[in-house]
């Protein structure tokens, strides 16, 4: 995952703006009414995701008891996220602040769309939160569709609150077969919490990560495979595992726990692969 920082948005302002050009005044009264709980949920979620208590904020059908679901819902797509919406000068300011565009759930596919933290069909006052909205890949976003957390464990990592930047927890191990290809799993380390390892476990499970990093693995190889051919047969098994271990410094500068980082670190300490496991 890829620590994004907090959006400086206010989810006051945000609402008031997709809600700006709503013409049914009884629909604007009502929306205008509940600005308040729009406000107050915003400050719960910010409280709760800071001390890993999503789980506990209660799910609502309605906002105050005066907007509903599929109206919050609407706001969203049709005041926010719409092309020419009121809100979607925020909605575009989210959306770009993944670095490279690169979705910081999964950490490689390019970012398509928001998503919605606690989904909007439950959390209907956190429908257009900055605070609640990610930019996201559409697999991801998918895989994560309407996720629900009972309990502290089973919440998934948010991008702006959890940084595991710092830390190793990602590793592979290569699978002698033909061709040769990486299994991907999380070990966390030994300082982190039981909560905070079930957590990620969950996340790469949730996103299918092991299966994206694998594919990416393989077709990395594929692109190298006749360079380590011509390695091999110059210098042996020790100079794949330099060449290996190169790339992987390389990587590792970039991104600790990137799938390259540790798709190489496995090429290089695999001594089958290093003896021509490669093909």
């Amino acid at each position: 995952m890829i620590k994004l920082d907090r959006p400086i948005l206010d989810a006051e302002d945000v609402f008031v703006a997709c809600i700006s050009r709503i013409r049914d005044q009884g629909l604007k009264q009502r929306m205008t009414d509940v600005i308040d709980d729009i406000v107050d949920a915003s400050e719960e979620f910010d409280d709760a995701a800071a001390h890993n208590r999503l789980h506990q904020i209660v799910r609502q059908a309605m906002v105050g008891g005066l907007v509903t679901k599929a109206e919050m819902e609407a706001v969203y797509t049709n005041r926010m996220a719409k092309k020419g919406a009121p809100g979607r000068d925020a909605y575009d300011t989210l959306f770009t602040s993944a670095p490279q565009g690169k979705c910081p759930l999964c950490g490689h596919r390019t970012v398509s769309t928001l998503d919605h933290h606690l989904p909007k069909a439950h959390y209907p006052a956190l429908a257009v939160a900055p605070l609640n909205l990610v930019p996201a890949c559409g697999d991801c976003n998918k895989a994560k569709l309407a996720s629900l957390p009972a309990a502290a464990s089973e919440e998934t990592l948010h991008p702006y609150f959890d940084d595991i930047t710092g830390d190793r927890w990602l590793y592979a191990e290569v699978v002698e077969e033909d061709p040769a290809a990486l299994r991907f799993f999380v070990d966390a380390p030994a300082h982190w919490g039981a909560v905070l390892a079930a957590r990620v476990d969950l996340h790469f499970r949730t996103l299918g990560l092991a299966k994206l990093y694998a594919s990416e693995a393989a077709d990395e190889l594929l692109n190298i495979r006749h360079q380590l051919q011509i390695i091999h047969a110059a210098g042996g098994a020790a100079m794949v595992r330099a060449e290996m271990e190169e790339r992987r410094q390389s990587a590792s500068a970039v991104r600790v726990n990137g799938w390259r980082t540790i798709t190489f670190e496995a090429f290089a300490e695999s001594a089958w692969f290093c003896n021509g496991g490669f093909g």
